[in-house]
């Protein structure tokens, strides 16, 4: 059974997940790729205004296609979790407390991801269509020119994730390919 966890996230929250608990999220997440991080990074390092709060907010690695008529978003997949570590560490430090996204992390996100009291959820690839019917309401809230990379607002209800990598150190990924060795 799914739990429900309400956005944004708390301290008391995070401590409770797990690695391989699915979740339902509801409440604001921010869609951002890899130049809207560099952008964010670059504002954090130069000390200007950023386009949201960052303290215990949750991003989801995004690339959105255009909605259809009548609907809020088109297709919401996940894109490559990997592609925004460069930036992830940086923006852990600064009060991001949730990652969205898909596949394996590298080191350094997931040292962060202790360091920082940081989790990461897996959204499932190819599902685009099926998570766009928990986005409420989507608006772009910086960057525009970037098109499908620009940073979005999304309010969010019941939104299916799944727990990949908790506070303390548990890594799914690992943990279910470690079953399947043989004699390795």
């Amino acid at each position: 059974m799914p739990k429900t966890v309400n956005l944004p996230l708390t301290d008391k929250v995070i401590a409770e997940l797990k690695t391989g608990d699915n979740i339902l999220l509801n409440g604001v997440i921010y869609a951002a790729r890899d130049t809207a991080h560099k952008r964010i990074v670059t504002a954090l390092e130069k000390g200007e205004p950023l386009p949201f709060e960052l303290k215990d907010q949750t991003i989801y690695y995004m690339g959105p296609t255009p909605a259809r008529p009548g609907q809020v978003i088109g297709s919401a997949g996940p894109t490559s979790s990997y592609r925004m570590d460069i930036y992830a560490p940086r923006l852990m430090a600064a009060g991001i407390k949730g990652m969205i996204g898909k596949g394996q992390r590298t080191q350094p996100a997931l040292d962060a991801m202790k360091q920082y009291q940081a989790v990461y959820f897996a959204a499932i690839g190819g599902t685009g269509a099926l998570i766009a019917k928990s986005i409420k309401r989507a608006e772009i809230i910086a960057y525009e020119e970037l098109g499908a990379e620009a940073l979005l607002r999304l309010e969010v209800e019941n939104f299916p994730v799944t727990v990949i990598n908790d506070i303390y150190g548990g890594d799914l990924y690992r943990q279910e390919k470690a079953k399947y060795r043989i004699g390795i």
